[in-house]
């Protein structure tokens, strides 16, 4: 009962988030906790189990959507993809937030009709993150100095879509994060990791067979070792960018019209 009431707000009305999720291994991580405190109830769907899942939006304040090994073309395999990309389309109509993450992030540029693309190098390990100039007044991303290092895992980018926000960038992944209207938001970066995370991606079978295919391009040992120097500050980075985040939920935000795809 007490774990009921701490979900309901002060007009009486039960918070929820939706999460989809694709493999195990890629969490909420850091922005559980934050979602909990706040009193969100969240809903899991997990579409490696169930691909054929059709969750409906009504009643929900949020939506976020996690990382995974698949590109967003790969609708054939991963029937679910449209699915998640017509959550978005449907979220993005009724003003519900929206926060995609690496995959995720890649979801929500093909719902607003920009191109996802092999990304020339794939970025595994700690790269610098540079914010541009809209980063640098963004809401979310207020927290960060102009460049930090921040985990990256992925071999895909995206266009950034027409009317979004470019928020940031790094040397070889010029397009890491968006913002389309206030309350839609996508990183192709990782801040919701910390070390045993981490420490987890680099033993998942599917990773290693991946570094192993690049020929020693990307070492797990330096991994290892520039973790314990960045993951302090990428833990304070993700509680105040994810804390933000969770303020936009609930907001009541009027819907906004999508561009042509």
């Amino acid at each position: 009962m007490e774990k009921l009431r701490a979900t309901i707000n002060a007009r009486g009305v039960v918070k929820k988030i939706i999460v989809c999720q694709h493999v195990a291994y890629e969490i909420l991580g850091s922005l559980n906790p934050l979602l909990k405190q706040a009193g969100f109830r969240i809903r899991y769907v997990n579409f490696g189990r169930h691909p054929d899942a059709r969750p409906d939006l009504d009643g929900y304040h949020g939506l976020v959507i996690l990382g995974g090994p698949m590109n967003v073309d790969e609708r054939a395999e991963h029937p679910h993809l449209d699915t998640e990309v017509a959550m978005v389309t449907e979220a993005i109509e009724r003003g519900i937030p929206v926060l995609g993450i690496c995959l995720g992030a890649q979801i929500i540029a093909k719902a607003l009709g920009a191109r996802v693309r092999p990304n020339p190098e794939k970025e595994i390990g700690w790269y610098p993150v540079s914010l541009t100039p809209q980063g640098r007044s963004d809401p979310l991303l207020g927290s960060f100095s102009p460049t930090e290092m921040i985990f990256q895992w992925h071999g895909d980018t995206f266009e950034i879509p027409p009317g979004a926000l470019h928020l940031a960038s790094t040397p070889d992944c010029p397009n890491q994060a968006f913002r389309y209207g206030d309350n839609v938001y996508a990183f192709q970066f990782h801040l919701e990791v910390d070390q045993p995370m981490i420490e987890r991606w680099l033993k998942v079978p599917v990773h290693l067979e991946e570094l192993a295919a690049l020929n020693g391009l990307i070492d797990p040992e330096r991994i290892r070792s520039e973790t314990p120097s960045y993951v302090g500050r990428l833990e304070t980075l993700s509680g105040r960018t994810f804390g933000a985040f969770v303020k936009l939920l609930g907001t009541g935000k009027k819907g906004r019209v999508l561009p042509s795809r």
